[in-house]
């Protein structure tokens, strides 16, 4: 394995101006996107890999990133999908036996420019005061007024749909078809770890492009629709809300999971909002207002449900609080077979509180 990375100087530059100075790691060249901060102090792997971060650079909190290096097993998805890494320390040896290859390696194969030895603690304080922005990282040779200029023509992630960009191209089938539940999965940009999940407690699983039809999922007979995570802002996907509602109608048990739970809130009249910095890392808590108990979560989410047009849905029970910010966490569709969370119960990387949720969601399909 290569023991260090050149030291290439690299800029980080933010859309109001701000800049950093570093050294370039992964490939050599410019990448943009909207810049976010992840604060689990592990999974990195997981978090690379999930497509919730598709077109967004990652600064990670945790000082060490690379320690234990890649392997090969532990990824959430086919490929890298963050825009860039952020972070303060950046770790090419690495001591764990079984992984595969060092994170340098990985991003040189994957085409992922990124940027170390700058202050994650400053730039983390900025975003939180500031608000979540557009930023360019860059090894090349240029300056900062080109930079800038480069990133003047990157959208915002505010009415992005980005789903269509992740989603799986045609139908594939995981588990034993033998199974004694059918579940169709709506990919939004879903996590292996979801699947993994489902078929752990004896589903077979159809995953289907996010653009499909009601039609394209009753053909497999499913007893269960899962609606999955993803990027982008859930009011820019009319075409994902309609397929909902239609399910909704048919009265088919539905689960969602983050961008699946804001769009089961879209279907019935609830809008959604971009947050300021949004939540991402591994140690949210979250209260059950059902049971009274507290759970630790993985969360990843720039957009939120709000909690107005929710309080005052009648058809609409809200059952999963915040308890950092009152923000809404879960809901249930009072007279359909129907529930969400805003965060990820299969928790890949974080803590299993919550994955008694795919249990109440194997309840409903049999009730």
């Amino acid at each position: 394995m290569n023991k260090s990375i050149n030291k290439f100087p690299a800029l980080l530059v933010l859309a109001d101006g701000t800049v950093f100075k570093g050294t370039s790691i992964g490939k050599i060249g410019t990448t943009t996107g909207e810049i976010c901060f992840n604060t689990g102090m592990t999974g990195y792997q997981e978090v690379f890999t999930d497509p919730s971060y598709y077109g967004q650079i990652l600064v990670q909190t945790n000082v060490h990133i690379g320690n234990y290096g890649i392997h090969h097993e532990e990824i959430e998805s086919d490929t890298i999908k963050i825009a860039g890494l952020v972070c303060k320390q950046f770790n090419v040896p690495y001591s764990r036996k079984m992984a595969d290859m060092s994170v340098q390696e990985y991003f040189t194969l994957n085409n992922i420019v990124g940027i170390t030895d700058i202050d994650t603690r400053e730039l983390v304080r900025h975003i939180r005061n500031k608000g979540a922005m557009n930023a360019i990282i860059s090894a090349e040779e240029k300056n900062v007024e080109q930079l800038l200029e480069e990133l003047r023509a990157v959208p915002s992630m505010e009415g992005l749909e980005l789903s269509s960009k992740v989603s799986t191209d045609k139908a594939y089938f995981v588990g034993n078809e033998a199974a004694s539940k059918r579940v169709a999965v709506l990919d939004f940009g879903v996590k292996k770890n979801i699947l993994r999940n489902l078929v752990d407690r004896d589903c077979y699983l159809g995953v289907y492009n996010a653009k499909s039809t009601v039609d394209d999922l009753l053909k497999f007979k499913p007893d269960g629709v899962m609606l999955s995570n993803g990027p982008g802002d859930p009011s820019s996907m009319d075409y994902a809300v309609e397929t909902i509602r239609r399910l909704l109608d048919k009265n088919i048990p539905i689960f969602g999971i983050c961008l699946g739970h804001q769009l089961l809130a879209e279907a019935n009249g609830i809008k959604t909002y971009k947050m300021h910095n949004g939540h991402r890392g591994l140690n949210h808590p979250v209260k059950n207002l059902l049971t009274g108990t507290c759970e630790i979560t993985s969360q990843n989410h720039g957009f939120s449900v709000l909690a107005e047009d929710v309080k005052n849905n009648p058809n609409i029970e809200i059952t999963h609080i915040n308890l950092n910010d009152d923000t809404i966490e879960g809901i249930r569709v009072k007279n359909k077979k129907a529930f969400s969370v805003q965060y990820h119960p299969e928790a890949a990387a974080g803590p299993h509180d919550s994955r008694y949720l795919f249990d109440e969601f194997i309840k409903l399909m049999q009730a």
